[in-house]
């Protein structure tokens, strides 16, 4: 029978060592300029943004040569650098534009090439997107980090997602088929509206590893999944959707990473 779930497996001392290994830890944040634009304090080359503008269907995307360094791009109102903090913040409101698959808006990056081109990577290797960030307000749920699918099929599902919600509850969403709109949710911790935490997603072969503030979970990547490329998202996904441009999710970020072997 063919396995469609992604099992979550609690990871001993060993096991969460060995991921040390492979960079699963906690990620630590960056020095940051509250004068800058996020560009100038991340690496903002490898991203492309994705706003709760545009046309319906057709959201604003803003490109990484946009983005990066000290003279790129920032939004008032969706995307900005805390001046208080340095941190970059992203605002998604509950009405806003959003894509011909989803009901909801964002303000999120998305994985691109140093070339420019849409970052499209296979199950093979190791991938891992790592963060530190705070969750300033949120209505129901926002997703903060994503594996989406990339090519290889038809389904337009990400394979993983990660969720946080009011009361601090953090949850990893991870997809049961490429077919199913269904997910599995798992509870990975708690922190406080309001409190830094970390996240680090590690894609290895046919596993997914997780830690949240360094306490790490695996899941196995049903073989299903296997034709089809990936890549990361980071920002504010908010999972809820009104007539309201008031409500909605303000999340900070205080560092973030791609790494690929």
């Amino acid at each position: 029978m063919r396995r469609r779930t992604l099992l979550a497996i609690s990871l001993s001392t060993a096991a969460a060592g060995a991921l040390g290994a492979l960079g699963i830890g906690s990620a630590s944040a960056a020095t940051l300029d509250p004068s800058l634009p996020p560009g100038g304090n991340f690496d903002l080359s490898v991203w492309s943004l994705q706003l709760p503008t545009g046309s319906p269907g057709s959201p604003d995307t803003i490109s990484p040569a946009q983005l990066k360094g000290a003279n790129g791009y920032s939004n008032p109102s969706f995307f900005w650098t805390d001046k208080n903090d340095g941190s970059m913040t992203f605002w998604a409101p509950e009405k806003g534009v959003t894509t011909p698959n989803s009901n909801y808006a964002r303000s999120e990056l998305r994985e691109m090439n140093a070339n420019g081109s849409a970052a499209n990577w296979t199950l093979a290797g190791n991938h891992t997107l790592s963060a530190q960030l705070r969750i300033v307000s949120v209505t129901k749920n926002v997703a903060v980090g994503q594996v989406k699918l990339g090519t290889g099929g038809t389904s337009t599902k990400p394979l993983a997602e990660l969720y946080y919600r009011p009361n601090g509850d953090i949850y990893f969403g991870t997809q049961n088929s490429p077919d199913a709109s269904g997910q599995t949710l798992h509870k990975v911790g708690t922190v406080a509206l309001g409190v830094k935490w970390t996240y680090v997603i590690n894609v290895n072969g046919n596993k997914i590893n997780l830690a949240i503030n360094g306490t790490a979970t695996s899941y196995t990547i049903p073989s299903a999944f296997n034709p089809y490329r990936q890549y990361f998202k980071a920002g504010s996904y908010n999972q809820s959707s009104s007539e309201s441009t008031t409500n909605g999710a303000k999340v900070k970020f205080y560092s973030l990473t791609v790494k690929h072997n």
